[in-house]
């Protein structure tokens, strides 16, 4: 089996090789090629990818190219992870934004329609080739902003293009561990949007311990989301909000932590990977170490992982982040359960982005929503669960409004839907505030040029 990754040369690519060369099933993947419109960074992770390989001798393939259609003639999956701009782009998302007092994240906010204006139009593009040159190609999509991203490529897909994020799971593994429950053994009840649902259920042999846990203080802020959010929080909503519903229950508190910082989290990883990259590029004419390339990817990995969403915890005084709360849901192994259950007909259930359907009675049919799904050779297909809590019911309502303005933005080349988007984004409290973020990220931004005045 074959695999395709866009945006091959970016950091994250290790992770998803970690888990193919754990895979020793029949039917696995035996070839990966890796694209990517950097050479230098192709050559850089490739060279990471050859030090996993080591003492794997029948490790998959890896070959790279700079051409897209080659990378996804004839493939059988695609692992769609670009970022239009680079890291440079996430950091003005995030200045730009702050400039005007407002959230700049990369999903969330202005930073992530500008984003989204970004990446919707290359996204569509590479939507059109695959469908083109390789037809029977699923794409697994954890392009941010992922949920817009995903709705946006079914337009030329339909659903042979499905969003994975680790979020969801990282969170379901994190309240299995505060209860003592065993991860593999739990059934997850989540619902919403990517980067905007709420766990309302946590079953082991059908019993939903989630009302335990908000009724024990200890448990519950024993893990990153419960000290996030606080218990009394939590116990007033009754139910687990994905992280990212940080930046909307602490907007203010998340705002002036990312104006105190010294830096955003977008120019702390473009400062940290430049550094990696340029690291690697250099060899002293010595010969390397032993699997230098690895160790050197590892610990920049670490430093990642260990300041993640750290502006959030200083909003809330939490501090540093605990070793627990290291591990994150892997989205590396979503995607490879993801695509065995599609390729193997192995039945599975993941939590994905996927084509409403009906499952959120508010939305229509096909909004990509987010939300534990059944998968087999056929695809995905949404499970019955709870609804969305009534508080969330509007908010999910006004940013999937956001999402469909930003694609038909991006789909008509009209900056009045643009504006619009950041109009009516719940973060963004003025018009005029709205307009003049455009204004900015268009003066910043050549790849929005496209959105007519």
């Amino acid at each position: 089996m074959r695999l395709t990754i866009l945006g091959g040369g970016g950091f994250r690519v290790p992770l998803v090789y970690r888990a193919l060369l754990s895979d020793r099933s029949a039917g696995r993947v035996t070839e990966v090629t890796l694209y990517d419109l950097d050479a230098t960074r192709l050559a850089t992770i490739s060279k990471v990818l050859a030090d996993q390989a080591a003492g794997h001798p029948d490790a998959p393939r890896v070959t790279v190219t700079t051409d897209l259609d080659e990378a996804v003639s004839g493939t059988d999956f695609v692992f769609s992870a670009i970022r239009v701009g680079g890291l440079a782009g996430r950091a003005a998302d995030e200045r730009i934004a702050l400039e005007e007092g407002v959230l700049g994240q990369e999903t969330v906010g202005a930073g992530g329609i500008s984003y989204g204006l970004r990446t919707i139009p290359v996204a569509s593009e590479i939507a059109r080739r695959i469908a083109a040159l390789a037809p029977d190609a699923w794409v697994i999509n954890f392009t941010n902003p992922a949920g817009m991203v995903t709705e946006a490529m079914t337009a030329h897909l339909g659903d042979r293009v499905i969003g994975i994020c680790d979020s969801p799971v990282g969170l379901g593994r994190r309240v299995a561990g505060a209860l003592g429950a065993d991860p593999d053994r739990t059934r997850l009840d989540y619902v919403g949007l990517n980067h905007l649902g709420w766990l309302r259920g946590l079953y082991v042999d059908g019993r939903d311990l989630l009302p335990a846990l908000l009724a024990d203080e200890g448990a519950l802020t024993s893990f990153e989301e419960g000290k996030l959010f606080g218990a009394d929080l939590l116990r007033t909503l009754g139910t687990l909000p994905n992280e990212y519903l940080h930046y909307y229950y602490f907007n203010r508190e998340s705002v002036g932590s990312a104006l105190a910082a010294e830096q955003t989290r977008g120019a702390f990883l473009h400062s940290q990977q430049q550094r990696f990259y340029e690291s690697m590029g250099t060899d002293g004419g010595d010969p390397p170490a032993p699997r230098a390339a690895w160790n050197a990817w590892d610990a920049t990995r670490l430093e990642r992982e260990t300041t993640y969403m750290a502006e959030n915890r200083d909003a809330v005084g939490m501090g540093e982040r605990d070793s627990c709360d290291l591990e994150s849901g892997g989205y590396e192994q979503v995607a490879l359960a993801l695509m065995r259950a599609i390729a193997l007909d192995e039945r599975a259930t993941l939590i994905l982005n996927v084509r409403n359907r009906g499952r959120i009675p508010v939305l229509d049919d096909d909004a990509v929503i987010e939300v534990p799904c059944h998968v087999d050779a056929n695809g995905a297909h949404p499970i019955a669960g709870s609804p969305l809590p009534a508080h969330g019911t509007g908010l999910v309502c006004s940013v999937k409004a956001v999402e469909r303005a930003v694609i038909q933005a991006a789909v008509t080349g009209e900056r009045a839907h643009a504006v619009k988007a950041m109009t009516i984004h719940p973060l963004i409290d003025s018009y005029a505030v709205a307009k003049r973020l455009l204004d900015a990220y268009q003066r910043h931004f050549p790849e929005l040029n496209y959105l007519s005045r």
